[in-house]
């Protein structure tokens, strides 16, 4: 038997299921990467990249500067390590420097960063301790991020304050045993007592971070029951300690050993309905743009893990000797120092250039952060890797912090969305405006007459794709290459979407394989858009020969890219994907690996 081909099925497009519809709503022009899968390369959103305001430059240094020498001087990574706890004298000096208040604006008695100033503290101190970096995170990225977004003004007053000193921690309780992912499977209820007055919450979470610190929690649970097909309805609460919430012991973990992980268990927690954060049965909405904003911090921790990690390796390569010369001059070396090099620079490219538009207010940057957390998650798993390999044997020894960070590297591809998960949700909410575009031109043809405007809008799209690609003409001339490969993969992706939306319909849903080579596509087109948006910059300010390290990373990272998209369009048609699936159901059957060599 040959396997060849996609996944399955033919039906018309529908919409795609409920869970990535609430991402996939804005108009294609408001969001770049969702233009991208239209074919329409949208490029004012990207040039120039963006820069930090100039009046947020100095503040911004002068945190840089304190934060570094309070991280030489005062925190000492093994022994939080060893010890799976941050000193309350680390947390006390935290506080004083302002950094649980970064991203909190002044009126509230937070410092007022942006989010690009905010991401660039985050990387300084991720680069030195994930743990401390998973602190403050849960803290302000996710734990209080709620209340910023979606807080009433009375609540912003009564929390932001103490929550920006420090004097009170903040924790994002979402996940359940039953429910990571899949927030649709939350059994933790509130239920409207006294008259609608307040709540009573009933139900555990499960693996949050702060959980044993935090006295305010943003809290979600189901405000009415479950109904099969349907939308859960889910409400954000913000939950104070004193309502009566239990934090279980702290979790034994492989890294971040020193930020604090625990359940949460809630027993007739009673909370005021004027503590709903958003509206009441909108709270998938409140935990989505949370993580859609928090997944920019993770990327920045691992831009400032990637960055000492490549220091590291840079160092060794030139300390450690083989065969009468340093290890550096081997060719093998070289390739691996030239490849983290590339990815760090693209993903730290890729990082600033959404923070940049999430400040100038772009209204849809959801597959951006998701992009930038996969890719920033699995660059710097890859990096710290080499970086172990290189250090040879004392990578693997406890005395050195090789293997500490490589611990501390595993978690970021499970945090804040699976980047399984993430992966189906940027092939899925990025196809969706594609998809419904084929649905609205299906019942024009249906009805002529009055889908006129539809198909003559639809037919000079199609004629437009016949006649010759989208341009890229901002990037500068010497990046031309790499301009015209990112202008033929935009095409191909979106001519890959159209054909898999019509041969799958409303299936796609389904075909994870699809999704995962649609998401590697759109996640390496991303990459490209900024670095080729970056490096022109830096063209621009330094000249040709001041530039040469940008441009050669770019080409560098561009070539890599081109590789990985030719072998995932090649295998949208030619691919092992139903013999792949047949081994995983036989060793279900089977109990596990089914052959004994005896």
């Amino acid at each position: 038997m040959r396997y060849r081909g996609c996944e399955a099925a033919s039906n018309p497009v529908h919409m795609l299921p409920w869970f990535f519809q609430e991402s996939a709503t804005m108009p294609v022009e408001q969001s770049f990467m969702k233009s991208l899968f239209y074919g329409v390369i949208p490029e004012e959103m990207i040039f120039p990249f963006p820069s930090l305001r100039p009046d947020e430059v100095d503040t911004t240094r002068m945190i840089l500067d304190s934060v570094r020498d309070f991280l030489q001087r005062e925190v000492d990574s093994a022994r939080i390590d060893r010890e799976a706890v941050i000193p309350d004298s680390v947390l006390q000096r935290m506080k004083q420097l302002g950094l649980f208040g970064m991203n909190i604006p002044q009126e509230y008695g937070g410092i007022g960063l942006s989010n690009t100033a905010y991401a660039r503290v985050m990387q300084e101190v991720a680069g030195v301790d994930s743990s401390l970096a998973v602190t403050l995170g849960a803290h302000q990225s996710i734990g209080l991020k709620g209340i910023l977004l979606f807080g009433t003004e009375a609540q912003k007053r009564q929390y932001l304050p103490s929550l920006a000193s420090g004097e009170r921690i903040a924790a994002f309780a979402l996940t359940e045993p039953g429910a990571g992912s899949d927030a649709a499977s939350i059994q933790t209820r509130a239920e409207p007592v006294d008259g609608g007055d307040a709540y009573l919450i009933n139900g555990n979470k499960i693996w949050i971070s702060n959980g044993g610190l935090a006295d305010v929690f943003t809290v979600f649970a189901r405000t009415a029951a479950p109904q099969d097909g349907q939308k859960p309805r889910l409400t954000a609460f913000i939950v104070e300690k004193r309502h009566g919430v239990r934090a279980g012991p702290p979790e034994h973990k492989l890294g971040i050993r020193g930020s604090n992980t625990t359940a949460l268990y809630f027993e007739d927690t009673r909370v005021p309905a004027a503590n709903v954060l958003g509206e009441v049965g909108r709270g998938f909405k409140v935990a989505m743009e949370i993580l859609n904003n928090g997944r920019l911090s993770l990327a920045a921790g691992c831009v400032g893990g990637c960055r000492r990690l490549v220091q590291m390796a840079v160092e060794r390569v030139q300390e450690r000797r083989a065969f009468g010369r340093p290890i550096g001059e081997f060719g093998m070396i070289k390739d691996k120092i030239a490849r983290m090099l590339a990815e760090t620079y693209a993903l730290e490219s890729m990082t600033y250039l959404t923070t940049g538009l999430v400040d100038a207010k772009v209204a849809d940057y959801s597959l951006e952060s998701a992009i930038c957390k996969v890719f920033g998650s699995e660059t710097l798993w890859r990096v710290v890797n080499e970086a172990l390999q290189i250090a040879a044997g004392i990578g693997y020894m406890q005395g050195y912090p090789y293997e500490r960070l490589l611990r501390d590297a595993r978690i970021n591809l499970i945090f804040e969305g699976t980047n399984e998960i993430l992966r189906a949700f940027i092939a899925l909410a990025g196809m969706q405006g594609p998809g419904r575009q084929l649905a609205e031109v299906a019942r024009a043809m249906r009805e002529p007459i009055k889908g006129f405007g539809l198909l003559s809008e639809f037919a000079i799209q199609r004629a437009r794709s016949a006649l010759g690609r989208e341009r890229l003409n901002r990037a500068h001339p010497l990046l031309r290459r790499e301009t015209v490969l990112f202008e033929e993969y935009v095409a191909q992706l979106a001519r890959q979407v159209d054909k898999v939306l019509r041969r799958h319909g409303k299936d796609i849903a389904e075909m994870q394989y699809t999704q995962m080579r649609v998401a590697n596509m759109a996640i390496d087109l991303y990459g490209l858009a900024a670095v080729l948006a970056r490096t022109t910059r830096a063209i621009e300010r330094k000249g040709e020969e001041g530039a040469r390290t940008e441009v050669e990373l770019t080409a560098a990272f561009a070539d890599a890219a081109q590789r990985r998209m030719r072998q995932v369009v090649a295998s949208f048609d030619d691919n092992n994907d139903e013999l792949l699936k047949d081994v995983a159901v036989r060793s279900y059957r089977e109990g596990g690996y089914p052959l004994d060599v005896l």
